[in-house]
């Protein structure tokens, strides 16, 4: 026995110092130097003068004017910057990381399991064209965000609503004429089901329905306040819950830390809404002086989209046409409104139920130059859209400072070839423009000259 104990020591103390040995011997985190980049931080009107950015791990830990010495022990990257642009990654604040990877027959059709596929190569898609992080306003992602933080998929970081909540008839509501009327014991919806949107009316369902989607995983909560373009039975004009219903998804959702967003367009629907305590307003297109002047007293942000009759536009027909041409008739008085009045802006596409039109988001992101300078759009798309973020506390997936390019920051960072403060254009080409793309500290793509230090 006794020398089986010592066999037993034995080998528990040679495993111990294999384990030991390899823990030595095992590399650093990867860091990265970018050498020679001029900064755009996500918030100046102007480049830096050329400077030096390490990387270490997920956070950039120094930026300096003068030459960086790393350790050989870092194992570090270093990319030759040439001049080039390094900013943050871009942020798309209203974003559908699964509903704009289908069509509206395809979601209430096709199998799941091919919806997820779909929606994990366009996360893909969506990180090379620049975009490490998105808010998605409305959805099944839950699964997806989770592959995508587990490593198992590339995309981008997600901020999920969960599904949008929406009253009887309206902008969430997809089932068919012949599913109405519903008995009080009907089963859900394939919308519901597939927790892509689910109907709630009445304070206690509305609470009920809220509280699910924050078990589920939900940052934020999303509500449709009034009628939308993509929604077969509801007008534009219609305004959608009642402020005391309103006013249970804020109570709900403020228990848990969080904010709730409403989807609308009218002033009746803006108010409302504001008035039972919404911190956002999506879209907001037909919004008049008044609702402008309330949501500045009480810092409600505005969440815009530059719908115009473009070719970014999607294809629509008959009533959904007429609705369509509504909202971009709208839009260049909402954005004179919000500049007019120190509104909190974000920036988002809401590309939705059209696959084709995905691979513009960059080129969407340009068409802001109508109403602000590029750096203004820069801004808005990077440091303004991550104070938005910020807004989910400690519901927020994600903990750290994004947005910017400065120390202690995570490191979710794109090398730019050319200045997008002169050429935002370059934005809209991101295969082209973008030679390195980096989220937390980890590079997708990079196409520069690289050496090891």
């Amino acid at each position: 026995m006794e020398r089986l104990m010592r066999w037993v020591a034995f080998v528990v103390g040679g495993l111990l110092l294999v384990v030991s040995v390899k823990a030595q011997l095992a590399p650093h985190p990867q860091s990265v130097l970018f050498e020679n980049v001029r900064i755009f931080d996500g918030q100046s009107a102007q480049l830096s003068t050329p400077k030096h950015v390490l990387v270490e791990g997920n956070k950039i830990t120094r930026i300096s004017s003068q030459p960086i010495e790393v350790m050989p022990s870092l194992n570090a990257v270093v990319i030759q910057g040439e001049g080039r642009t390094l900013m943050p990654g871009l942020i798309d604040a209203h974003w559908h990381a699964m509903l704009a990877t289908v069509s509206v027959p395809q979601l209430l059709t096709a199998d799941v399991g091919y919806i997820n596929l779909r929606a994990a190569q366009e996360a893909e898609r969506t990180l090379m064209r620049g975009f490490t992080s998105v808010r998605d306003l409305s959805g099944p992602v839950f699964g997806l965000k989770k592959a995508i933080d587990e490593g198992i998929v590339a995309g981008p970081r997600i901020w999920p609503s969960g599904a949008m909540i929406s009253q009887t008839g309206g902008h969430g509501d997809f089932r068919m004429r012949y599913e109405v009327p519903a008995a009080n014991n009907a089963g859900l919806s394939r919308g519901e089901s597939l927790n892509g949107g689910v109907i709630a009316d009445g304070v206690a369902e509305v609470r009920k329905r809220v509280r699910e989607q924050l078990m589920l995983g939900a940052s934020q909560i999303k509500l449709a306040a009034g009628g939308g373009v993509s929604s077969a039975y509801d007008p534009i004009d219609v305004a959608q819950y009642s402020e005391e219903e309103f006013r249970a998804a804020v109570d709900a959702a403020d228990n848990w830390g969080t904010y709730v967003t409403v989807h609308a367009y009218t002033p009746k629907a803006i108010q409302t809404a504001i008035n039972a305590g919404v911190k956002v307003i999506e879209h907001g297109q037909l919004m008049d002086e008044a609702t402008a002047q309330l949501m500045a007293e009480k810092g409600v942000w505005l969440s815009g989209q530059a719908f115009l009759a473009n070719e970014y536009s999607n294809p629509t027909q008959g009533e959904a046409k007429v609705k369509q041409q509504q909202v971009a008739q709208g839009t260049d008085n909402a954005f004179k409104l919000a500049k007019q009045y120190g509104l909190k802006v974000a920036w988002g596409t809401d590309i939705l139920f059209n696959p084709a039109m995905t691979k513009n988001q960059g080129a969407i992101l340009t068409t802001m130059t109508k109403w602000y300078t590029p750096a203004e759009v820069l801004s808005m798309a990077t440091s303004g859209n991550a104070a938005l973020l910020a807004l989910s506390g400690k519901r927020s997936p994600y903990q750290g400072k994004l947005g910017v390019i400065e120390e202690d920051a995570i490191a979710d960072i794109l090398l730019v070839e050319g200045n997008p403060l002169e050429n935002l254009d370059l934005i809209a080409e991101p295969d082209a423009h973008f030679v390195v793309i980096m989220k937390n500290g980890k590079i997708y793509k990079n196409t520069s000259e690289t050496t090891g230090y």
